[in-house]
């Protein structure tokens, strides 16, 4: 089976860990600073707060700039959850908003059209690899007075008009997982060029601590381990890499997919996209459904996932909640007519295998099989 994701660590990941367990300094530390600052500089900005997910870095970040119960921040809905969740457990709520039919990140058109009294924040993320579009979306935030968080998720070394996501916003916020570009086993990061947010951060990530024992506001523990860095710092040096041979794999996929009903991804000409998952369209026109097409592509020893089959605000969570305020829900329309571009990708994205562990002869051999397709 061709896996639709994988982890890539090998050897040098391997002795970086073993040097980190032998020094006996496993949690937070040098190697963590480290890690911080090398990322830091690849993304071209001034600080860098290692958290132990993504999911954590989102709420870090949403907390150090304030995001309170009361609050709305604006979230697109074809989005992992997380996006929406990191707001809630602020106590404030996501508002869920469309995305655009080409590139399936947000809508500048419907941030501006869902921003109330109450809204403080924009997430735009950056989705499958390629940058949400920044200049239109950074405007309205601008002319608002709102933070701008970039989503980086999935999306390390992916540019805009030249330069690497995550230093667009208030702050940028990376998940490590382990079928992301690169890895720590878990983790994630906060950049920012703000000093005093990345101040904050550190402090929320650290049980609020100051000081030593000294604990000047409440905190949580979202740090990031010494042998979670130890993997990072291996791991950056060969993202560029590892993005070359997504792109690589990509371009064979647009080149040679000829399958009649199936859309391949669309990259606009200001973005470089890293491609962390290459995701088609299965339209009315292909030959069969999605469910049949994944099952033959399964038969075919293909893998294959969808990402993602729910919106957000159609979720369980936010469909079935209460309007509480203050408990970071609040009443987004749960509907089919609600966010309808969001709504209809999810019953037509197919990704298919795209890592770097995807091999040329590999990418033939789906091509092949999928131009096959009667």
């Amino acid at each position: 089976m061709i896996p639709v994701g994988k982890p890539f660590v090998g050897d040098e990941e391997i002795a970086a860990v073993a040097e980190v367990i032998r020094s006996g300094m496993l949690a937070q530390g040098a190697v963590v600073t480290a890690f911080e600052d090398e990322f830091a500089a690849y993304c071209g900005v001034k600080n860098a707060v290692g958290t132990n997910s993504g999911t954590a870095a989102l709420h870090a970040a949403l907390l150090a700039l304030g995001i309170k119960a009361g609050d709305e921040v604006i979230v697109p809905s074809f989005t992992f959850i997380a996006t929406a969740t990191a707001v809630s457990m602020c106590g404030a709520t996501p508002v869920m908003v469309d995305v655009e039919p080409d590139t399936y990140t947000i809508s500048p058109e419907e941030i501006s059209e869902h921003i109330t009294s109450q809204t403080k924040a924009v997430i735009g993320v950056h989705l499958f690899g390629q940058s949400f579009d920044v200049a239109p979306v950074s405007e309205i935030c601008s002319d608002h007075a709102l933070f701008l968080v970039e989503d980086c998720a999935q999306a390390h070394g992916a540019q805009y008009n030249g330069v690497k996501v995550g230093g667009f916003g208030a702050a940028g916020c990376f998940s490590f997982y382990p079928t992301k570009n690169m890895t720590t086993g878990e983790g994630g990061m906060v950049t920012t060029d703000d000093p005093e947010l990345a101040a904050r951060v550190r402090r929320l990530i650290n049980h609020g601590q100051s000081d030593k024992y000294l604990h000047t506001e409440l905190g949580f523990n979202l740090r990031m381990s010494n042998l979670n860095a130890a993997i990072g710092r291996v791991q950056l040096a060969k993202l560029d890499g590892f993005n070359a041979k997504r792109q690589e794999n990509a371009a064979y996929y647009n080149k040679n997919l000829k399958c009649a009903g199936l859309s391949t991804p669309y990259c606009r000409d200001d973005s470089v996209h890293v491609y962390h998952q290459y995701v088609v369209e299965v339209g009315d026109d292909f030959p069969m459904d999605r469910e049949a097409f994944m099952a033959f592509l399964r038969e075919k020893e293909i893998g294959s996932a969808v990402h993602y089959p729910m919106p957000v605000h159609m979720q369980s969570l936010y469909r079935n909640a209460g309007n509480n305020a203050g408990d970071g829900i609040g009443d987004n329309a749960t509907n089919d007519t609600h966010c309808p571009v969001s709504v209809a990708l999810s019953s037509r994205v197919l990704s298919l295998p795209v890592h770097p562990g995807v091999t040329t002869e590999d990418c033939e051999y789906i091509c092949n099989i999928i131009n096959e397709v009667k």
